[in-house]
């Protein structure tokens, strides 16, 4: 099954770390950040898994849940997570789907045959309180995710849904924002009061808190 942004994020039920949890009663009305890892105890997934337990209080900041998965059993998780967080200097406390029978990488399409028959790459979902996928990643099982970009993301769809503007590149908060060429300047008066530079008529940036 290929996910796009836009799609309504497939709801599942399933056991995990913190207990069974039906997905989209889980996200409630958060946002979240489900994310897939080859298996447990390997050492780029370990890194990963306590990057986002020491990155709990940005998360929480941005009313975002992180869910890890990975296809091994509930049982493994919880050895794992000692190890990640001796090794990683935390105390994980996210939940870990266990996904040893692949029902929801497959339905997530995290099982790439090209690296594993079995084991799922590193995919990222953001899916907001409606439920709908806001953004896809994905990194071959080598390469370690960058966080920072992680809650870039997060920061420009949140920010993009409450003043109704894009981002530019690599725009990180504070920085200058864009009109969208769909908001005419007399929409853009109201909306944006602050005024704005305009570039050219569909370039045009302003400041937003």
């Amino acid at each position: 099954m290929s996910l796009r942004i836009g799609d309504t994020a497939p709801n599942f039920s399933i056991p995990t770390t913190k207990g069974d949890i039906n997905f989209h009663n889980w996200i409630g009305d958060s946002w979240a950040f489900f994310f897939s890892h080859p298996a447990d105890f390997t050492p780029v997934c370990t890194t990963e898994m306590g990057r986002t337990s020491q990155l709990a209080e940005e998360f929480a900041k941005r009313n975002t849940k992180p869910l890890g998965l990975s296809t091994d059993t509930v049982a493994e998780h919880i050895k794992w997570i000692d190890d990640v967080n001796d090794t990683q200097n935390t105390s994980l406390d996210f939940p870990i789907v266990a996904d040893a029978e692949h029902k929801v990488a497959q339905l997530y399409d995290m099982i790439h045959p090209g690296e594993s028959e079995t084991a799922a790459v590193r995919s990222v979902f953001i899916i907001d309180p409606v439920k709908k996928i806001r953004l896809t990643m994905t990194y071959p099982m080598s390469v370690g995710r960058n966080f920072d970009e992680i809650l870039r993301v997060i920061d420009a769809l949140q920010m993009g849904d409450k003043h109704k503007v894009a981002t530019p590149a690599d725009w990180t908060p504070g920085g200058k924002v864009i009109i969208p060429p769909s908001v005419s300047n007399e929409e853009a008066e109201t909306m944006f009061p602050q005024g704005w530079d305009e570039v050219r008529p569909y370039l045009r940036f302003t400041d937003v808190k």
